[in-house]
């Protein structure tokens, strides 16, 4: 008989009783009833009941396990009685009599229960994560993950791509976030930068006449977290096509992830032909690049309804800015004062003085807004939101760029308070058409909006003839529910036309050489079109776990402030390592207490 194990934990059926068998794993659970002892034992497959009654020889010894404990016992499979079968459990119609029992190792008191998976707090969890990864949900979201790599991996050789491997220690590259840098010991004074992305070595492998490349590349980003963004390092499936249109990488992409979503989205519907929507559209009707389309809400212009209107907050307001514009969030089925009550009880928890509103009964619009700009600017409101007896409309105003956010939040919570958004289907959508170059309002600049190596739309002569924030990209997002799950364009494959880019965006010719040799060379040797993208590993598997935070879906993630809590990253360390590096550490003094 094998040292440890005859069969694993999630192993055992009906056909095996009457087999002697080995079992190891760990206690999840001791129950005593009236002298008989249940014990769950656990590994990594699944569940088996170990019934020890007190005629057993070791029933002295199984009494004093403990949660967690890890053990081997011998054996013989019973078949449960119809009343006591789990049809919860894939062993649950039968359980195992121990003759015998070993503690392989026993555990201390456990800071974290993994029975029962209650609410800890999270940084807990992440100290003792190798405790918080036994738990099932947990371990479940983990091995949905390597099934979700897996699948990628088949489906993009079955797509004709090819895996590479590109270099972790690189140059620094603007690609919109800080550096992780690595000194060098051999060349003081210089360092390293992990990979931000791998842009410039998918690019190069291009050039370099492999046509298709694909990788699950890790990615270093020294950013703050949030829900839907690990601090420090994340992974993505990172693409890039040769002599490919953005027509072309869209036809290749979305059969992959549709068909991945189809695959462990649990029977959810997937949208079979994703929708294009322009980066200004998707801002006026949304109020963010990354809609969640499941909410059927769009946001319209009726600016010219409050212009000169009695209602004086709005018509002021237009007066004093020509750009200011008033947006409509229709509600349908929100026309009662205490929905619009509510709603606006939430835009002053938001830091607004309130939110305005007009709710319609009666064949008339009702509330302080329709009272001030009368019935007729009312039905002309009503009539181009389509809206009807028993619906509302919620006002945003001032200058887009400066209330979109509020905007897209409220359109969600308008979504959410009247139980119009869905919640069981993947909406996918392209958002394309985004702008080349953004004013950097810190730095009084013109800058990169997006990726620096992109194509602009009209090539050359755009970056020549039209103004800068003017000039669109060939550059696209792709969002499942909300969430913005990658990236990509068509790249830049001419050196005059990446010379020019880098020019409006504020790097000379001598940085653009010293930071950007590589591509530029490249690009002087017969560049083909080329164009790619990189889905988010870490989120489509949030997305698929039905996870609203990506620290349960990845093993050992950071917590907020970037620190590993379980291995105690980041760390001091010696003076001699210092040394070596030639650095010498000006920390910032303390703050005065007085």
């Amino acid at each position: 008989m094998h040292a440890y194990r005859t069969h694993t934990c999630g192993e055992l059926r009906a056909d095996d009783v009457g087999k002697t068998v080995r079992l190891s794993g760990w206690v999840h659970r001791v129950r005593d009833h009236g002298g008989l002892l249940f014990i769950d034992l656990r590994d990594h497959y699944g569940i088996t009941q170990i019934v020890a009654d007190p005629d057993s020889p070791v029933f002295a010894a199984a009494e004093k396990l403990k949660p967690e404990w890890v053990v081997r016992i011998d054996g013989d499979v019973v078949a449960r009685t119809d009343e006591t079968i789990n049809p919860n459990l894939p062993t649950g119609q039968v359980e195992v009599r121990i003759k015998g029992l070993e503690v392989l190792s026993e555990s201390a008191e456990l800071p974290l229960p993994v029975f029962g998976e209650p609410d800890y707090p999270e940084e807990t969890r992440l100290k003792y994560r190798f405790l918080d990864l036994r738990r099932e949900t947990l371990h479940n979201n983990i091995m949905k993950r390597q099934a979700i790599i897996g699948s990628l991996r088949d489906r993009m050789r079955g797509a004709g791509f090819f895996e590479f491997q590109t270099p972790i220690l690189t140059a620094s590259s603007p690609e919109g976030a800080r550096d992780y840098l690595v000194p060098s010991r051999v060349h003081p004074g210089k360092f390293y930068a992990l990979p931000q992305a791998p842009q410039q070595f998918k690019q190069l492998i291009m050039m370099a006449g492999f046509d298709r490349y694909f990788q699950i590349a890790p990615c270093f980003r020294d950013e703050d977290a949030r829900a839907d963004r690990s601090p420090g390092e994340f992974y993505q499936l990172d693409i890039e096509m040769s002599f490919v249109t953005q027509d072309d990488v869209f036809d290749t992409v979305e059969p992959i992830l549709r068909g991945l979503f189809e695959e462990f989205g649990g029977g959810k519907p997937v949208t079979q032909k994703f929708p294009r929507i322009p980066y200004a559209e998707a801002m006026r009707k949304y109020g963010t690049d990354k809609p969640d389309l499941r909410n059927p809400i769009e946001m319209e212009d009726v600016t010219e309804h409050f212009r000169g209107s009695g209602f004086k907050v709005f018509a002021g307001m237009i007066d004093m800015d020509v750009n200011t514009r008033i947006w409509a969030i229709p509600g349908k089925g929100g026309g009662s004062r205490a929905v619009c009550d509510r709603l606006n009880a939430w835009a002053q928890g938001e830091g607004l003085p309130g939110m305005a509103y007009i709710f319609f009964r009666d064949g008339e619009g009702a509330g302080p807004v329709a009272k001030n700009i009368g019935p007729e600017r009312t039905a002309a409101i009503r009539k181009q939101l389509g809206l009807e007896d028993g619906d509302a409309v919620f006002f945003v105003a001032g200058l887009p760029k400066e209330f979109a956010d509020f905007a897209a939040r409220a359109r969600v919570k308008v979504g959410a308070e009247l139980k119009l958004s869905a919640t069981d289907r993947f909406d996918f959508c392209w958002i394309v058409d985004f702008p080349m170059f953004e004013w950097n309002e810190d730095e009084k600049k013109i800058d990169f909006s997006h990726n620096p190596f992109s194509m602009p739309q009209g090539a050359l002569e755009a970056l020549d003839t039209m103004e800068p924030e003017d000039i669109l990209a060939y550059q696209y997002d792709v969002v499942c529910n909300g969430v913005e799950l990658s990236s990509g364009a068509i790249r830049n494959h001419k050196p005059e036309i990446m010379e020019k880019a880098f020019a409006i965006a504020g790097y000379p010719k001598e940085v653009l050489e010293e930071r950007f040799g590589g591509m530029l060379r490249a690009l002087q040797y017969g560049a083909p079109p080329h164009g790619g993208i990189a889905p988010g590993i870490d989120r489509m598997v949030m997305l698929l776990c039905g996870e609203e935070n990506l620290r349960q879906v990845v093993m050992f993630p950071m917590n907020q402030q970037a620190e590993d809590l379980l291995m105690g990253a980041p760390s001091e360390v010696s003076p001699q390592q210092l040394q070596e590096l030639n650095i010498r550490l000006a920390l910032p003094k303390p703050k005065s207490k007085g």
